[in-house]
């Protein structure tokens, strides 16, 4: 990896950090290019490998596809772990699966260097309020200025000399490993994107007997041997009958049973009376 190379994969890694101002906040950012599945794009192109990188980041999205963040608490640094595991992957050669091996550690690294530097930051924001107190604009500026400079040197500094120095240590990991670490690797790279969307079915399963859709919709697209195109606008329409038989069932003229003691109610008295 040229040098060049690795410091523009920084320069991204950055921009797509969580809490930086650059990219309209963390809608540019932290949700945009610093989605596993962006960053295998950017990473692609840089690298001149878009199809190696696209898959690679679809890989590592899917493992974290269904992550929630309770109480601004972050299980996984997406950002780290796609723009450092990703460029690697594609580096050494390897593939998907190789990119979620080396994902998976990444993100937890990046969860504690995140709060490392919000434990750096927070001196600087005391400092930004005893200038406030002191009417001190500049101060405040320049406060502001060095806690953006802790984040920029974080994130810039460590993905880019990890890509550049790292490449070469990675493949040659890889071309080290015995075949039965490989295939480890592998299997369990195939086994977390499964987990993944596990998760995100926990959270948007209302119902218990919902599973089945998702069964259904399995051995549809194994038996028939659909594209995703397809299966996607079959989802919709099942999803729309699905809708209206539920929410329009009351929509026929029949006053429900709700509506009905809401009426009654209108007539009582204080004593539990109707009145005429």
């Amino acid at each position: 990896m040229a040098l060049w190379q690795a410091l523009l994969i920084g320069l991204f890694a950055y921009l797509g950090r969580n809490q930086v101002p650059w990219l309209f906040g963390t809608t540019g950012g932290w949700y945009g290019i610093g989605r596993p599945l962006v960053a295998g794009l950017i990473c692609g192109f840089i690298l001149g490998d878009v199809k190696a990188g696209v898959l690679c980041g679809v890989a590592v999205q899917a493992i974290f596809i269904g992550q929630i963040t309770p109480g601004g608490a972050v299980p996984s640094d997406l950002n780290l772990a796609g723009f450092i595991g990703i460029p690697l992957a594609i580096a050494a050669g390897g593939n998907a699966e190789t990119a979620v091996a080396f994902a998976v550690p990444l993100g937890a690294l990046g969860v504690a260097l995140h709060n490392f530097t919000m434990t750096v930051q927070a001196g600087f924001s005391h400092r930004a309020d005893r200038c406030a107190e002191k009417a001190d604009a500049r101060g405040v500026r320049i406060s502001n200025i060095m806690g953006t400079s802790v984040s920029f040197a974080e994130r810039f500094l460590i993905v880019s000399l990890t890509c550049y120095f790292g490449a070469p240590f990675a493949e040659k990991l890889l071309n080290s490993l015995p075949e039965l670490v490989l295939n480890f690797l592998q299997i369990g790279g195939r086994m977390l994107p499964a987990l993944g969307f596990a998760i995100l079915l926990k959270q948007i399963v209302e119902e218990k007997w919902m599973i089945f859709l998702f069964i259904f919709g399995w051995v549809f697209a194994s038996s028939f041997q659909l594209t995703t195109t397809a299966l996607v606008f079959i989802a919709i329409a099942v999803s729309l009958i699905y809708v209206m038989a539920r929410y329009n069932k009351n929509d026929s003229g029949t006053p429900s049973a709700s509506a009905v003691n809401e009426s009654l109610s209108f007539y009582q008295d204080e004593e539990g009376n109707y009145e005429d």
